[in-house]
Protein backbone atom coordinates (compact mmCIF):
# COMPACT_ATOMS: atom_id res chain seq x y z
CA UNK A 1 0.00 0.00 0.00
CA UNK A 2 1.43 3.35 -0.70
CA UNK A 3 2.43 5.44 2.26
CA UNK A 4 0.43 8.18 3.22
CA UNK A 5 3.06 10.90 3.95
CA UNK A 6 1.76 13.77 5.95
CA UNK A 7 2.72 17.14 6.14
CA UNK A 8 2.33 20.60 8.42
CA UNK A 9 -0.74 22.38 7.34
CA UNK A 10 0.70 26.18 6.29
CA UNK A 11 -1.85 28.20 5.55
CA UNK A 12 -1.24 31.95 5.68
CA UNK A 13 -4.23 33.44 7.72
CA UNK A 14 -4.80 37.12 6.13
CA UNK A 15 -8.25 38.57 5.93
CA UNK A 16 -9.18 39.29 2.79
CA UNK A 17 -6.55 37.25 0.99
CA UNK A 18 -6.65 33.63 -0.02
CA UNK A 19 -5.09 31.18 1.65
CA UNK A 20 -1.70 29.79 0.54
CA UNK A 21 -0.92 26.25 0.62
CA UNK A 22 3.18 26.15 1.33
CA UNK A 23 6.02 23.29 1.24
CA UNK A 24 3.73 20.45 0.54
CA UNK A 25 5.36 16.75 0.40
CA UNK A 26 2.74 15.51 -1.53
CA UNK A 27 0.55 16.12 -4.29
CA UNK A 28 -2.69 18.41 -3.93
CA UNK A 29 -5.01 16.66 -6.23
CA UNK A 30 -3.65 13.15 -5.14
CA UNK A 31 -6.48 9.77 -5.23
CA UNK A 32 -6.52 7.81 -2.20
CA UNK A 33 -7.15 4.33 -2.38
CA UNK A 34 -10.09 2.59 -0.41
CA UNK A 35 -7.76 0.62 1.48
CA UNK A 36 -5.94 3.56 2.31
CA UNK A 37 -9.16 5.51 3.30
CA UNK A 38 -10.22 2.20 5.66
CA UNK A 39 -6.31 2.53 7.21
CA UNK A 40 -6.42 6.17 7.95
CA UNK A 41 -9.72 5.30 10.11
CA UNK A 42 -8.09 2.87 11.78
CA UNK A 43 -5.10 4.83 12.45
CA UNK A 44 -7.52 7.84 13.67
CA UNK A 45 -9.19 5.43 15.90
CA UNK A 46 -5.71 4.61 17.63
CA UNK A 47 -5.15 7.93 17.67
CA UNK A 48 -8.34 8.41 19.66
CA UNK A 49 -7.57 5.35 21.97
CA UNK A 50 -3.91 7.17 22.89
CA UNK A 51 -5.28 10.57 23.83
CA UNK A 52 -8.11 9.09 25.37
CA UNK A 53 -5.80 6.86 27.30
CA UNK A 54 -3.19 9.12 28.21
CA UNK A 55 -5.75 12.17 29.07
CA UNK A 56 -7.99 10.70 31.45
CA UNK A 57 -11.10 12.95 32.72
CA UNK A 58 -10.89 15.27 29.91
CA UNK A 59 -12.86 15.83 26.45
CA UNK A 60 -11.77 14.81 23.01
CA UNK A 61 -13.02 16.90 19.90
CA UNK A 62 -11.79 15.27 17.21
CA UNK A 63 -12.18 16.84 13.42
CA UNK A 64 -12.38 15.94 9.97
CA UNK A 65 -13.48 17.88 6.59
CA UNK A 66 -16.18 16.11 4.63
CA UNK A 67 -15.11 15.50 1.18
CA UNK A 68 -16.77 13.06 -1.89
CA UNK A 69 -14.89 11.30 -3.71
CA UNK A 70 -11.39 9.64 -4.14
CA UNK A 71 -9.54 12.81 -3.60
CA UNK A 72 -9.21 13.99 -0.31
CA UNK A 73 -6.45 16.37 0.15
CA UNK A 74 -7.13 19.77 -2.30
CA UNK A 75 -7.64 23.59 -2.63
CA UNK A 76 -11.01 23.11 -0.90
CA UNK A 77 -10.56 20.52 1.61
CA UNK A 78 -7.10 23.04 3.14
CA UNK A 79 -9.07 25.96 3.05
CA UNK A 80 -12.39 24.12 4.96
CA UNK A 81 -9.66 23.53 7.44
CA UNK A 82 -7.57 25.89 7.99
CA UNK A 83 -11.76 27.70 8.62
CA UNK A 84 -12.35 24.70 10.94
CA UNK A 85 -9.43 24.83 13.35
CA UNK A 86 -9.57 28.70 13.49
CA UNK A 87 -13.00 28.35 14.59
CA UNK A 88 -12.56 25.76 16.94
CA UNK A 89 -9.57 27.45 18.98
CA UNK A 90 -11.94 30.61 18.87
CA UNK A 91 -15.10 28.80 20.13
CA UNK A 92 -13.02 26.19 22.78
CA UNK A 93 -11.24 29.29 23.97
CA UNK A 94 -7.70 27.91 22.89
CA UNK A 95 -5.76 31.20 23.20
CA UNK A 96 -5.88 31.07 27.07
CA UNK A 97 -5.03 27.52 27.38
CA UNK A 98 -1.55 27.07 26.43
CA UNK A 99 -0.11 26.10 29.79
CA UNK A 100 -1.80 22.67 29.81
CA UNK A 101 -1.19 18.65 28.27
CA UNK A 102 2.18 18.98 26.92
CA UNK A 103 2.38 16.33 23.97
CA UNK A 104 5.53 14.92 22.55
CA UNK A 105 5.02 13.39 19.05
CA UNK A 106 7.64 10.26 20.28
CA UNK A 107 4.46 10.35 22.64
CA UNK A 108 1.76 9.47 20.11
CA UNK A 109 3.76 7.70 17.41
CA UNK A 110 4.05 9.72 14.79
CA UNK A 111 7.20 11.69 13.06
CA UNK A 112 7.64 14.96 14.49
CA UNK A 113 7.39 16.00 10.88
CA UNK A 114 4.09 14.59 10.62
CA UNK A 115 2.56 16.91 13.44
CA UNK A 116 1.64 20.22 14.35
CA UNK A 117 0.78 20.73 17.79
CA UNK A 118 -0.64 24.38 19.06
CA UNK A 119 -1.36 26.16 21.77
CA UNK A 120 0.96 23.73 24.32
CA UNK A 121 -0.59 20.73 22.95
CA UNK A 122 -4.74 21.10 23.35
CA UNK A 123 -4.75 20.92 19.44
CA UNK A 124 -2.91 18.60 17.45
CA UNK A 125 -3.33 18.64 13.47
CA UNK A 126 -2.26 16.36 11.16
CA UNK A 127 -2.84 16.83 7.31
CA UNK A 128 -3.13 13.79 5.54
CA UNK A 129 -3.28 12.71 2.04
CA UNK A 130 -6.21 10.89 3.26
CA UNK A 131 -8.02 13.69 4.80
CA UNK A 132 -7.08 16.43 7.18
CA UNK A 133 -7.61 15.26 10.84
CA UNK A 134 -7.20 17.65 14.24
CA UNK A 135 -7.84 16.61 17.83
CA UNK A 136 -8.68 18.73 20.81
CA UNK A 137 -8.04 18.31 24.24
CA UNK A 138 -10.28 20.37 26.57
CA UNK A 139 -11.91 20.51 30.32
CA UNK A 140 -15.37 21.04 29.41
CA UNK A 141 -17.62 18.83 30.10
CA UNK A 142 -18.66 15.74 27.16
CA UNK A 143 -22.12 17.16 26.35
CA UNK A 144 -21.00 20.84 26.88
CA UNK A 145 -18.02 20.53 24.16
CA UNK A 146 -20.37 18.54 22.14
CA UNK A 147 -23.04 21.78 22.21
CA UNK A 148 -20.30 23.93 21.11
CA UNK A 149 -19.61 21.14 17.97
CA UNK A 150 -22.62 21.52 16.88
CA UNK A 151 -23.11 25.39 16.93
CA UNK A 152 -19.92 25.69 15.11
CA UNK A 153 -21.60 22.62 12.31
CA UNK A 154 -24.54 24.73 12.14
CA UNK A 155 -23.65 28.46 12.39
CA UNK A 156 -20.04 28.71 10.51
CA UNK A 157 -20.80 29.27 6.82
CA UNK A 158 -18.22 26.21 5.88
CA UNK A 159 -20.19 24.40 9.11
CA UNK A 160 -21.77 21.64 6.89
CA UNK A 161 -18.08 20.86 5.83
CA UNK A 162 -17.21 19.95 9.01
CA UNK A 163 -17.43 16.76 11.28
CA UNK A 164 -16.44 17.54 14.77
CA UNK A 165 -17.00 14.48 16.68
CA UNK A 166 -17.12 14.39 20.80
CA UNK A 167 -15.41 11.12 21.91
CA UNK A 168 -16.47 9.60 25.16
CA UNK A 169 -14.55 7.34 27.40
CA UNK A 170 -15.05 4.53 25.34
CA UNK A 171 -14.03 5.97 22.14
CA UNK A 172 -17.88 6.42 21.02
CA UNK A 173 -18.86 9.27 19.06
CA UNK A 174 -21.40 11.58 21.20
CA UNK A 175 -24.67 11.89 19.25
CA UNK A 176 -26.44 15.33 18.11
CA UNK A 177 -29.81 14.30 19.96
CA UNK A 178 -27.85 13.88 23.20
CA UNK A 179 -27.83 17.95 23.23
CA UNK A 180 -30.91 17.77 21.56
CA UNK A 181 -29.65 18.72 18.07
CA UNK A 182 -31.14 18.31 15.35
CA UNK A 183 -30.02 15.93 12.33
CA UNK A 184 -27.38 16.99 10.05
CA UNK A 185 -28.65 18.57 6.82
CA UNK A 186 -28.21 17.54 3.15
CA UNK A 187 -25.65 20.24 1.60
CA UNK A 188 -28.09 19.99 -1.76
CA UNK A 189 -31.21 19.56 -1.01
CA UNK A 190 -31.45 20.20 2.63
CA UNK A 191 -33.07 17.42 3.76
CA UNK A 192 -31.20 15.01 6.57
CA UNK A 193 -28.03 14.30 4.87
CA UNK A 194 -28.17 10.09 5.93
CA UNK A 195 -31.04 9.71 4.01
CA UNK A 196 -29.43 11.22 0.86
CA UNK A 197 -26.29 9.27 1.25
CA UNK A 198 -27.98 5.59 1.92
CA UNK A 199 -30.45 6.45 -1.11
CA UNK A 200 -27.16 8.74 -3.41
CA UNK A 201 -29.77 10.87 -4.36
CA UNK A 202 -27.44 13.59 -5.47
CA UNK A 203 -24.42 12.83 -8.19
CA UNK A 204 -20.81 14.02 -6.72
CA UNK A 205 -20.60 16.91 -9.68
CA UNK A 206 -24.05 18.04 -7.74
CA UNK A 207 -22.37 17.98 -4.08
CA UNK A 208 -18.83 19.05 -5.78
CA UNK A 209 -21.18 22.01 -7.27
CA UNK A 210 -22.21 23.35 -3.97
CA UNK A 211 -19.02 22.74 -2.38
CA UNK A 212 -17.26 25.35 -4.75
CA UNK A 213 -20.07 27.55 -4.35
CA UNK A 214 -19.65 27.55 -0.35
CA UNK A 215 -16.27 27.79 -0.73
CA UNK A 216 -16.05 30.92 -3.10
CA UNK A 217 -18.56 32.73 -0.97
CA UNK A 218 -16.42 31.99 2.18
CA UNK A 219 -13.42 33.45 0.58
CA UNK A 220 -15.45 35.94 -0.80
CA UNK A 221 -16.29 37.62 2.47
CA UNK A 222 -13.17 36.90 4.63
Amino acid sequence: MREAHNSKLKIQNCKRQQFKIQNSKFKIHSMVTLNELLASRDSRHAMQQKLLAEHSGKTLVCLTVVMPGSVKRNQQSLIVAHAAVEQMIESYELGVRNDELGIRSDELGVRSDELGVRFGGCLIERDLETGYEAYLITDLPLLEAKRIAVQIEDTHPLGRLFDIDIIDKDGVPVSRDRVGSSPRRCLVCNREARYCMRMRWHTQEEIWERINAMVDEYQANI
